[in-house]
């Protein structure tokens, strides 16, 4: 009996690899194999076109922004009032929309941080929100930081990424950032 060296193919071996060879090519030749594939590919096309606006529509209006802008800082005599242009751009109304914010000083300490809740917001709206904050000189403000959305909800529903979803800008001398 022989012994076969190990990289001598075998006769079993050699046997199973030729029948499979043959088995593959007639299953391409009578285009069965390439018709099951061609019908998968259509249906998985067929169900990405189905549902291909329901998926744009859920993350244009993920995408979509809500515009907060720093517009004024006012002083006042018992501190500073503090002006806020809210822009909801998107076809949602937010019912709570609470930041929690850090104030920080011209020399970039920080001084407080404080909660407010721009809401209600009305879908495809823009609102101008009024802050007070009590003993503190507009002119000792030196930025706000969005430190996180506390709360974000349309109706009973919590909405999800709202930080993400916030656009901030200043027009005041204190810069606004998230």
């Amino acid at each position: 009996m022989k012994t076969l060296a190990k990289n001598e193919p075998s006769l079993q071996n050699t046997f199973r690899e030729d029948v499979s060879v043959k088995i593959w090519n007639k299953l391409a030749a009578s285009g069965m194999f390439f018709s099951a594939r061609r019908f998968t590919g259509a249906i998985c096309a067929g169900l990405v076109l189905a549902f291909a606006p329901a998926i744009a529509e859920a993350q244009s209006e993920s995408d979509t922004p809500i515009s907060v802008e720093l517009n004024k800082l006012e002083s006042i005599d018992t501190g500073c009032r503090i002006y806020v242009v809210v822009n909801n751009e998107t076809d949602s109304e937010f019912d709570t929309l609470k930041l929690d914010l850090v104030l920080f000083k011209t020399d970039g300490i920080v001084d407080q941080r404080f909660f407010v809740d721009l809401a209600p917001l009305r879908k495809q709206k823009r609102i101008v929100k009024l802050f007070e904050l009590g003993k503190v000189k507009c002119d000792d403000i030196g930025s706000f930081l969005v430190n996180d959305v506390v709360e974000c909800r349309s109706g009973t529903e919590a909405v999800e990424n709202c930080l993400a979803r916030l656009d901030v800008t200043s027009r005041a001398t204190a810069k606004l950032s998230k």
